[in-house]
């Protein structure tokens, strides 16, 4: 052997572990949604506190929401949302992926990593949830609430990411295991 070829091996007979760092790595965005998140977080606590009366008035506004202005948020966000899921969804099919809530929940493991690319994912969709929120709230409350801009931002953009990419994993694998029955009875092959 020769000392050219040894280093081609070794990329050859990488664990699979290590070809899907670079995936699971988050990117400058994600990055800036997570201090973002964090920093709603604690200037929302540090304005308003943490009390049932802060908790019931943030449930209270997140319900009023749907019904005023920049109420196509509620459908633009999960759609675009939605997009990225499909994506993911079909390429966790290909790849013969777990759906990604059971990985997420049942595979310690893959946990930050299968974090890391749904933050990626959706990283864009939260960041327009949190601006769009913030321009409502001083639209309609004339004041602002951290914790509810980050709240509205993860329920219309993460969630249904979340939900919708394991689905969309389930049924590409189930489809495509359909077709290869069909194929398999179409050449006389069981």
């Amino acid at each position: 052997m020769t000392a050219s070829s040894k280093p081609s091996q070794s990329r050859i007979e990488a664990p699979a572990g290590e070809a899907g760092a670079k995936s699971q790595r988050l990117g400058l965005l994600a990055k800036l949604v997570l201090l973002c998140g964090a920093l709603l977080i604690i200037f929302g606590v540090y304005w308003y506190g943490v009390t049932l009366e802060v908790i019931h008035r943030i449930w209270t506004q997140l319900l009023q929401r749907p019904g005023g202005p920049l109420s196509f948020r509620f459908i633009l966000q999960p759609a675009m949302a939605a997009a990225a899921a499909f994506r993911d969804g079909r390429r966790d099919a290909r790849t013969n992926r777990a759906p990604y809530v059971r990985t997420l929940l049942l595979e310690p493991t893959k946990r930050i990593g299968l974090a890391n690319e749904g933050l990626n994912a959706t990283a864009r969709i939260i960041v327009l949830g949190i601006l769009m929120d913030v321009v409502y709230q001083f639209l309609m409350l004339k004041y602002f609430h951290p914790v509810e801009a980050l709240i509205v931002a993860l329920l219309l953009a993460y969630l249904p990411y979340v939900i919708l990419r394991g689905l969309v994993t389930r049924i590409a694998l189930v489809w495509s295991g359909r077709n290869r029955q069909s194929r398999d009875i179409d050449h006389g092959q069981r």
